[in-house]
């Protein structure tokens, strides 16, 4: 069976996706195709506020763009030698929340230790950081994408936690997406089940599955890696098979091929 994974493929390293790896295991044949593009901006606003740990009471990640904006700061030997001398030890004084394994992995990789990872979604992770943190304190420093949902600055403003937010990157779609798409359901046929990443995802990508598979839509099992999309999917009409529990490869892998024993 064909599995269609909207994402792009792993970002570091060699080897194999994750995500195409575990459900191998499964027998279904997966492909990737990357939906989304994004820019970084105000880096240098981003490293003065790295350079003065003293004014946040931590730092919190909600995706690996973010953290990627943080090693593109940390970039030129200057910064970076800042950043190994002294930031880096003042930062990890401090807490430096994340939601999911793969933002929690880039963090560790720029020398801080993440905590919440487990959370799975913003919204978790707001109650997680209102356990820990005292209201009324200094700001937490929150580097984020111009699409962020405000479910985590809503919660913690209504705790009495405070958020200071940056723009770090803009996402938009991505420039060969739609010809993608075309290319995929010309060659491979319709999928048994495609997998959305992100509400941005969804947004960008249901005119196009809608168009390339006509009639047949409705063979489709939609899954998602996590609430959020899926009540993006459910907010656009898109019957959603499977939510995975946590956004993993096992659990979205699992989660999917409960949802196609179900056909």
């Amino acid at each position: 069976m064909k599995v269609l994974l909207l994402k792009d493929p792993k970002d570091r390293g060699s080897g194999p996706d994750p995500y195409i790896q575990e459900l191998g295991l499964y027998g279904f044949e997966a492909a990737l195709i990357p939906v989304l593009s994004f820019d970084f901006v105000s880096l240098q606003t981003f490293f003065e506020k790295l350079s003065h740990p003293d004014r946040y009471e931590g730092l919190i990640f909600t995706s690996p763009r973010a953290v990627e904006a943080a090693k593109l700061c940390l970039g030129e030997n200057s910064k970076n030698e800042a950043w190994r001398n002294s930031l880096k030890e003042k930062w990890n004084t401090k807490s430096a929340y994340v939601v999911g394994k793969a933002t929690a992995s880039l963090v560790e990789e720029i020398g801080l230790a993440p905590q919440g990872e487990k959370c799975g979604n913003a919204e978790k992770l707001a109650g997680y950081i209102c356990a820990r943190e005292t209201p009324n304190s200094s700001p937490l420093l929150f580097p984020c994408g111009s699409l962020k949902r405000e479910v985590l600055p809503t919660i913690l403003k209504e705790k009495g936690i405070s958020l200071e937010s940056l723009t770090v990157y803009q996402t938009t779609q991505h420039p060969s997406l739609q010809e993608s798409l075309k290319n995929y359901f010309s060659q491979q046929g319709i999928p048994a089940s495609i997998t959305f990443f992100s509400p941005s995802g969804v947004r960008f990508c249901l005119q196009h599955i809608q168009k390339f598979s006509g009639d047949l839509i409705n063979q489709i099992k939609f899954a998602a890696i996590g609430p959020t999309t899926a009540e993006a999917m459910e907010a656009e009409g898109i019957p959603v098979s499977c939510t995975a529990e946590n956004p993993t490869p096992q659990d979205l892998a699992a989660g999917i091929k409960k949802a196609l024993l179900r056909l």
